[in-house]
């Protein structure tokens, strides 16, 4: 039996569904725009270890586990896109299985400022810690431990 405390975060979380005639299994990509390609693929390559490709001629992604972000220089995207592509307007959360005391030693080491964190906040399965900084652009990112 799950406690009052979880059970209040559950009824909060627990999604409305109708059915589409289809089901979405998981992300594959997302696209961010940005002002300067390389400084993106610099700062989460070092910072987050993420992997840079290239695929396409020269369009970059950044890969890590089975998924990526498309990255679009602002002003020179990739048709299709999306209506108004602005740097700085991404909010993504990572999950990790990192200590996070270890990620918050890591950010300050690459000279990184914490924005928040670490704070308990709801993941899309249960509870989980995170940290929260920005990339060069200002997207906000937070890294977090179920």
């Amino acid at each position: 039996m799950d406690s009052p405390e979880v059970s209040k975060i559950l009824s909060r979380t627990t999604p409305f569904r109708r059915y589409s005639g289809f089901k979405i299994d998981n992300i594959d990509h997302f696209v961010i725009t940005v002002k300067d390609i390389n400084k993106t693929c610099d700062f989460y390559s070092k910072v987050l270890g993420m992997d840079v490709t290239t695929f396409k001629g020269n369009r970059k992604a950044l890969s890590f586990g089975s998924q990526k972000i498309n990255i679009h220089e602002h002003g020179k995207e990739f048709e299709p896109k999306a209506d108004l592509p602005t740097p700085g307007s991404a909010d993504v959360c990572f999950i990790t299985s990192e200590n996070l005391n270890s990620v918050i030693k890591h950010l300050q080491k690459c000279n990184v400022t914490i924005t928040e964190g670490p704070v308990e906040r709801t993941g899309a399965t249960g509870p989980i810690t995170s940290v929260y900084f920005r990339d060069p652009d200002n997207n906000l990112i937070e890294i977090s431990n179920y």
